[in-house]
Formats: C-alpha cells, sequence, structure tokens
C-alpha cells in the first residue's frame, strides 16, 4: 500500500471506530508499518485539516471527528456516468440546479484517472431530445423548501388567468409535467398547479403550517408514489 492510500485508510479506520481510539500500535500493525509511520501520517493528515487528536491515557489513542469527515469518494467510471445520467433527466424539474450542483461536487471529488476514463464512457453516450419541458420557478422551488406562502398569477388550461394564495406542500412529478401540489386559498381545497402555467410568483412572508396525505389527493393510492432516499 502507498503512502497515499495509506493516509485514506488511516482516515477510514479512525471513522469507522469513532469516538473509540486507535492507538498507534494497533495502526502500525493494521498497516504494517512502523509507530513511527503511523505518527507521521498522523500528523500529515492534521496539518491537512483533518480533525484528528490523540487522547492520553492507558487506552487513549488517535480519534477523528466523524461529523466533519466524509469517506472518500470510490466509484466506477460507470456508476459516475449513471449518476450523471440520472442527474441530468432532473432538467426542468425543481431540483436542476441542486442536480448540476451535485455533479460539479461529484467530479471534482473523483480522482484524475477516475474522472478521465469516466468522461471517455460518458462520451459513448447519446441522448435524443432534452428533458422534461416543464420549468419550475426557482421562488416556487425555494417556497416548498422553506416553507412559505406563495402569491401565484396562474392561467388555468382553458388560458384563463387568476390570482391566487396558495400553501405549497409539495410537487406531483410524471415524465412530462411537473406540478405544485398547494391548498389553494381562493378554492379553499387541495390543488395541483402545472408549473409551466405559472405566470408569475411572489412569495410571502406567511409559513406554511398545513399538512397533507397522498390519500389527500383524487388519484388513486397505487399511482402515487413518494419518493424515497433508500
Amino acid at each position: 500500500m502507498n503512502r497515499t492510500d495509506r493516509l485514506y485508510a488511516l482516515v477510514e479506520e479512525l471513522r469507522a471506530v469513532s469516538p473509540r481510539p486507535r492507538s498507534a500500535r494497533w495502526l502500525a500493525a493494521r498497516f504494517e508499518v512502523s509507530t513511527r509511520t503511523i505518527e507521521r501520517d498522523i500528523a500529515a493528515l492534521q496539518a491537512g485539516g483533518v480533525p484528528i487528536w490523540a487522547e492520553p491515557g492507558r487506552t487513549g489513542g488517535y480519534v477523528v471527528d466523524r461529523a466533519r469527515t466524509l469517506p472518500p469518494v470510490n466509484l466506477t467510471a460507470g456508476e459516475t456516468v449513471a449518476m450523471a445520467l440520472a442527474l441530468h433527466r432532473l432538467g426542468g424539474t425543481p431540483f436542476a440546479a441542486a442536480g448540476a450542483s451535485a455533479l460539479r461536487k461529484l467530479l471534482a471529488v473523483l480522482p484524475a484517472a477516475d474522472a478521465a476514463e469516466a468522461h471517455r464512457l460518458a462520451g459513448r453516450v447519446h441522448l435524443v431530445g432534452g428533458g422534461p419541458a416543464t420549468p419550475v420557478p426557482a421562488a416556487v422551488a425555494d417556497a416548498v423548501t422553506a416553507r412559505r406562502v406563495l402569491r401565484l398569477r396562474y392561467a388555468d388550461r382553458a388560458g384563463t388567468d387568476s390570482v391566487r394564495e396558495v400553501e405549497p406542500l409539495g410537487y406531483l412529478g410524471n415524465p412530462t409535467h411537473w406540478y405544485l401540489l398547494a391548498w389553494c386559498r381562493l378554492r379553499d381545497a387541495l390543488r395541483c398547479f402545472r408549473t409551466d402555467r405559472i405566470l408569475a410568483v411572489t412569495p410571502l412572508p406567511e409559513p406554511v403550517t398545513r399538512r397533507w396525505r397522498p390519500a389527500d389527493l383524487d388519484i388513486p393510492t397505487e399511482r402515487v408514489r413518494s419518493l424515497s432516499l433508500l
């Protein structure tokens, strides 16, 4: 194992057992180097900003702050391109900007050789057409995240304009369009507003306190799936 790999592995070893310590002797045996080498490696990591400290005592050793460190990103070229493709499909959704930012962060932490291989593979992937055409106004996305009331100017399917205050509750999405799910104060009911028909948005300071359940929608529950991060 070269030194760079060992430094990464040291941090991961300490993260795995944090907040319990690992002694220099234990780490030296684990990585088959001398305790002096481990001490130099720890000093290098500390100089680089990794939050590692030494706990004194017979049962002491080195501890890393798990909350302030992240494991290294070790993705194959295929995994990287799969994530890029998934994030590309966010175009036109409320999460397009966040997806682009996530992709930049992912590419920034990949080792140079892995990034180059991923770029080569991505160059062999070709997409026909664009993503969903439905734009989502930034103010709408911000209001859903911050749970703030909005004043909308909205055109219905017949093209008739109306101005109404709504309490944003979430989104409904399908392959073609995105909808703002909100409590409409004008109609005193739950409504879905197609985002490409929202003509103007004014954020209001009032917080949203209302909650909803999928059962509140006039849609068969078997057709509605909540997004999961698992």
